[in-house]
Parts: structure tokens; C-alpha cells; sequence
């Protein structure tokens, strides 16, 4: 291997050695290639490669972009690249070749990654687990017996195996931040609208944000920079930022006011080695001079996510009506996984009146989670309720579809309402479990506040740096 170090950088650290010369980008291209090559076998976090055409990129010259040579994936899932294939992680959804890049995808390669291939997704990014008929199931790099977490599981798997440095993802009820929190990343779920929406219909009710997983902040934060700002015709343009993100990471953050939960949908505490870490978190931010308080959000969950399911199955089945119009056929007995074809089915259903009041009841709770952030800077919340659970006990495939969202429940408690808000919510991989697990705790902020976030973020990096820790698939 011409460049062994090559996964002991961060992206930021790739292209500075690209710009020195200190090795070339062909040279880094070829060590992710490699580590595709040697782990993908085991993690199938790697769904489509594109070797050369990524050669050939990197052979006509890249632009000299903050991660001008770094190796980056596109989750499959939203996201258009130019002639590649584009699956959702479906047997119904299927494009062959897409005609054109999403405007986030021309930020990325203006950014200077070089697109090297496309990350495992569930079918329509539905369950927080990456497993399909159509992909298979992606495995995590801590234990492949685990889950990588989902919808972004394929680019969390394969950035915390060291095959890329960071990668595309998105989120839309916690799939930036639960695979972030299963594979020991940093995943930073933004203000809505802060990057451009890549479905064509805007596919989750404004819910769904993209950006990326990354193994440090100030990847994350530096790619926010290059790629965070208004696209013409955005309905809800984010506010602008008041300067770059990658700066504020070396700033203090001064004293905030922490509230902190442990507190689920169902009312029950969460309990275990993730209550632990949550203590000790709460112990090391008073440490390091924060406020830190106990405070929930004060609002009706269960109220919350009923409004939430009506809005979201009417929605999604609205999608899949498009992939009928667009295809010319109903999906077939076999073309839709239990969840997809549940929820296809159920918002069929669904009145006009039912899917508004939803989205009604859910734009009125807002206001109350936005209002409670007046009395604090910071929400903190474990992102979920255990560590990462077996691949074969988390399965979307099961026909049992309550039971499966039982254990859903069990698992995922905290991450939607950000989703529902719009706010910034951030995952960051401060603990481990004691069969060595990821765990991550979740730091939520104010509306279009990513600033403050980075500069709390900035600040435990280096009180509990965790960049070197290395899972066991990683030489």
C-alpha cells in the first residue's frame, strides 16, 4: 500500500498533506479504494463503486477546495449523482442512471472530495437500522454482530472503519445521529434548510436535513462551511450564520445553561450503562464551569409523535405515489419491505383532515419546545436508549411490524422532535459501553445555533479526545 497512514487522518488533514505534496491525491484515492476492497466484505457499508470514474476525476484535476482529494461516499438515498445508480434501498424505487448531480452533491465536489462510491441505506430511509431485501444488512465496525444504526448506517460504518474520513448523510428523525452514537462519530443534524434539500418532492415534510458523519468536528463543522448556504428557491431558508463554523470550534463557549433529560416518550427513565454515561456527562460539563440543570421539554410525547405518524404516513404514501406515477405501475407483492408497504398502506387511508391536523398539532407543540429553549442554551439527551443492539435482533424485515416497532422504542427515545423544530442537534461519541460499544450523548440547540453547538463540541473534543480510538475492523 503506496499511503499506510492514510486512515489516521481526518479529512482536513488529507487535503492539507494533498496541498504540501506530500502525497498525491491518485495516492489517497487508491489507499480508500483498498480499505473498501479489505472491509466492505465484512461491513457491507459500501454499496456502489465508481473506482474509475473516481480515477478519472482525480487524473483531470480537482478543485482546490477545503477537502480538495478526499475520498467521500453518497449515502443512497435523496442524494443525485450523475450517472449512478440511485436504489433508496428499495426493490420498487429503482433509477437506472441519474441525468444530474443534486446542488449538494456540485458543494461536495466543489469542495473537492472525490466521489468514490455510494453508502447502504434502508428501504426509503424508514427504520433507524440499515437492513433490506434490496442492500442487505450493514454491520458495524465496533462488532458486526451490532447494527451501524440507520438511515445513514452505510456512511457511519464506513467512516468509523477508517474507508473514508467523513461522509454524506441526512436525517430526518435521528439518521445523522443514531449511526453517528452506534459507530463513535460525530454527527451533526443542522437547522433545517441550512443545506439543500435533495428530494425532488421534499420528501419528509421539511423534517430531513443532509450533511455528514465525520470523525472529528472540525470536519464536520468545515464541510458546513463549504456547503451551507441558501439554494435559490428554498421556501424556508436557514438564517445565515454569523461566521465560520471551523472557527468557532476553537472559541469557548463560555458558561451555557444545560438542561439535561433522560426521560422517555413512554415516561420511563432510561436505565443502564447509558444512564451512567449521561451522569458522568452531566459531572463533566459542571467541570468544565457549565450550568447544568434537570429540565425536560414539558410537552405531551406521546400527543407529539401520534400527530407526527399521522402527518408522516400520508406523506410518505404521497411519495410512493410518485414512484407509480414516475414508473407506471403499482409496487408488487415483493417490491415493498413490511414497513414501506405498511406505511404506504396506512396513509392511503389517512383523511385530508387527519394528515393536517397532524401537521397542525405538530407545528403548535413546536412553538412550546421553541419557547422552553428561551430558559436554556443546550438540551442534552443520550441519543438512545441502549447501546448498539445485534443486527439479528433489530431486524426492519420482520413481518412482526409491531413487534419491530417495540423495539424501535426501546432503542430510539430522543432524537424526532429536533427533526420536527428544525433545530441543530448534535451526536457526539464521548462514551463507551463495557463490551466496548459506541456511546454517544446528544446536544441539542437553539434554532439556527450550530455555532454554539461547535464550540461546546470544540471544547469536549479535547477534554475526552476520541479520534484515535479505533475499532477492531479497522487494520
Amino acid at each position: 500500500m503506496a499511503f499506510p497512514e492514510y486512515a489516521e487522518h481526518d479529512g482536513l488533514g488529507l487535503a492539507a498533506l494533498v496541498a504540501k505534496g506530500e502525497v498525491s491525491a491518485g495516492e489517497v484515492l487508491e489507499a480508500a479504494i483498498e480499505r473498501i476492497e479489505r472491509h466492505n466484505g465484512a461491513l457491507n457499508a459500501v454499496v456502489h463503486k465508481a473506482y474509475d470514474e473516481a480515477r478519472q476525476v482525480v487524473a483531470g484535476g480537482l478543485p482546490d477546495g477545503p477537502f480538495r482529494g478526499v475520498p467521500f461516499l453518497i449515502k443512497d438515498l435523496g442524494a443525485q449523482v450523475a450517472g449512478w445508480p440511485r436504489t433508496s434501498g428499495s426493490n420498487f424505487a429503482q433509477v437506472a442512471a441519474d441525468t444530474e448531480d443534486s446542488e449538494l452533491v456540485r458543494r461536495y465536489r466543489a469542495a473537492g472530495v472525490v466521489l468514490v462510491g455510494k453508502s447502504n441505506t434502508p428501504e426509503f430511509g424508514i427504520p433507524g437500522v440499515t437492513h433490506s431485501d434490496r442492500l442487505g444488512a450493514c454491520r458495524n465496525p465496533w462488532n458486526p454482530d451490532h447494527i451501524s444504526g440507520g438511515s445513514s448506517g452505510g456512511a457511519a460504518s464506513a467512516t468509523a472503519a477508517g474507508i473514508v474520513p467523513l461522509a454524506h448523510a441526512s436525517d430526518g428523525l435521528g439518521s445523522i445521529r443514531i449511526p453517528a452514537a452506534c459507530c463513535g462519530l460525530v454527527g451533526m443534524k443542522i437547522t433545517r434548510d441550512r443545506t439543500p434539500i435533495c428530494e425532488v418532492s421534499d420528501g419528509a415534510l421539511g423534517f430531513s436535513v443532509h450533511h455528514v458523519v465525520s470523525r472529528t468536528v472540525r470536519d464536520s463543522a468545515a464541510m458546513l462551511d463549504a456547503t451551507g448556504y441558501a439554494q435559490p428557491g428554498d421556501p424556508f431558508q436557514a438564517p445565515a450564520k454569523a461566521g465560520p463554523y471551523l472557527a468557532e470550534i476553537e472559541k469557548s463557549p463560555g458558561k451555557l445553561r444545560i438542561a439535561w433529560s433522560a426521560e422517555t416518550p413512554s415516561g420511563r427513565p432510561i436505565s443502564g450503562e447509558v444512564a451512567e454515561a449521561m451522569a458522568r456527562t452531566v459531572e463533566l460539563l459542571k467541570g468544565l464551569g457549565h450550568e447544568v440543570f434537570e429540565q425536560g421539554l414539558g410537552i405531551d410525547q406521546r400527543l407529539l409523535y401520534r400527530a407526527q405518524g399521522l402527518a408522516s404516513a400520508a406523506n410518505f404514501s404521497a411519495n410512493v405515489q410518485r414512484w407509480i406515477e414516475r414508473l407506471g405501475r403499482e409496487p408488487g407483492d415483493d417490491e415493498l419491505g413490511p414497513l414501506a408497504r405498511r406505511g404506504f398502506e396506512a396513509g392511503k387511508r389517512i383523511t385530508g383532515q387527519q394528515a393536517f391536523w397532524g401537521f397542525q398539532q405538530l407545528r403548535l407543540m413546536n412553538r412550546q419546545i421553541l419557547a422552553a429553549f428561551e430558559s436554556f442554551d443546550v438540551y442534552l439527551t443520550p441519543v438512545m436508549s441502549t447501546p448498539a443492539p445485534r443486527v439479528d435482533w433489530l431486524d426492519p424485515r420482520m413481518s412482526d411490524t409491531k413487534d419491530f416497532d417495540k423495539r424501535q422504542a426501546a432503542t430510539y427515545a430522543t432524537t424526532p422532535p429536533a427533526n420536527f423544530t428544525g433545530q441543530p442537534s448534535l451526536s457526539l461519541p464521548l462514551w463507551q459501553s463495557q463490551d466496548g460499544l459506541p456511546i454517544g450523548m446528544m446536544f441539542t440547540g437553539r434554532f439556527a445555533d450550530e455555532a454554539t453547538l461547535y464550540r461546546l463540541a470544540g471544547q469536549l473534543e479535547k477534554e475526552l479526545p476520541w479520534k484515535d480510538r479505533r475499532p477492531p475492523i479497522w487494520n
